[in-house]
């Protein structure tokens, strides 16, 4: 046990003989998950899908520290700038994609890779979970005004009071996530969470997760420093092309929404880039709260130097 999370039992890891297998790669931003995939998908001479939910819109890229070109050329990978910020995309739409492209795959591959930090869809991929009630319009709108209005502070506490499963792993600071679980539980009197937990698919692959965690304080100090570079890259240029834009759901997301406000001069740029730092801290704080709790993932350290041979080495 490190850190309350279970370390690797390759005994436990044995099951029945498959044909072929998902490979999961999870774990908190800045842990360095897509440097270890596409190290393990040139092994297997296989692809990666993307489970950063951030990483789907094509206007966004600095901000959700997207592969590079080089890294991109290096694996093909699926689901990164499949989607404009104008489109709306949820765990179960990833789900049925994601799920009908590994039918596709798993005819050339006999091994495939999901890599992200998006909790909830990777759940969605490898164990489904019921079908979310569709949005409520005049809910959904009532919620919006609310936001636009009074900020998220309200709205998160309604969260905490009406689920406060979801309220502890979900990313609070952005609205779509805080709107959206308001929006169901105001529709059906049931909260998100009871959606997410009691539909087990049974998958036609194999499916061995890995997570990848730091103490806290080297991962703080990883997201310090990738902050301090995506502002380098441009990420100041990048949301202020974007302002325009600011009202779209996928743009109510740290790293843009500290500089929206550094924009209106409700903040200055070095309170605004404190802030960014700050709120990614607590979104890996979440991510990791979220992953502790699935009993399947194999925990490593991000750190160790030989980290895809021991992985190798427990999955032969």
């Amino acid at each position: 046990m490190v850190n309350g999370l279970s370390t690797i039992d390759p005994v436990a890891m044995s099951s029945e003989p498959q044909t072929k297998t998902l490979i999961v790669i999870a774990g908190p931003t800045a842990s360095g998950k897509t440097a270890i995939a596409i190290e393990l998908a040139k092994k297997y001479n296989t692809v990666i899908l993307s489970a950063d939910s951030r990483q789907f819109y094509r206007e966004m890229s600095i901000g959700t520290a997207k592969p590079t070109q080089e890294e991109l050329a290096a694996v093909k990978h699926y689901f990164i700038n499949s989607l404009s910020i104008t489109e709306t995309f949820t765990a179960g739409d990833f789900e049925k994609q994601a799920l009908t492209l590994l039918d596709e795959l798993f005819r050339v591959h006999d091994t495939v890779l999901l890599v992200g930090g998006s909790g909830l869809f990777i759940k969605a991929v490898c164990e489904g979970f019921d079908e979310v009630p569709p949005a409520d319009a005049g809910i959904r709108g009532k919620l919006n005004l609310e936001f636009r209005e009074n900020g998220i502070a309200n709205l998160q506490e309604k969260l905490k009071l009406a689920d406060p499963e979801y309220y502890a792993t979900v990313d609070i600071d952005n609205p779509q996530r805080v709107i959206r679980a308001l929006e169901v539980f105001e529709n059906t009197g049931n909260p998100i969470s009871s959606y997410h937990k009691s539909g087990l698919n049974k998958r036609p692959f194999r499916v061995i997760k890995f997570g990848l965690y730091l103490l806290r304080e080297k991962l703080y100090q990883r997201i310090n420093l990738r902050v301090d570079e995506m502002v380098k890259q441009g990420l100041v240029e990048e949301a202020r092309s974007l302002l325009p834009y600011r009202h779209l759901n996928a743009l109510n997301t740290v790293g843009y929404s500290e500089l929206f406000d550094y924009f209106d001069g409700k903040t200055d740029l070095d309170e605004a880039i404190g802030l960014i730092k700050q709120n990614t801290r607590r979104f890996g704080k979440r991510q990791m709260t979220w992953f502790s709790k699935d009993k399947d993932i194999k925990w490593l350290p991000a750190d160790k130097g030989n980290l895809v041979e021991d992985m190798l080495f427990i999955l032969d």
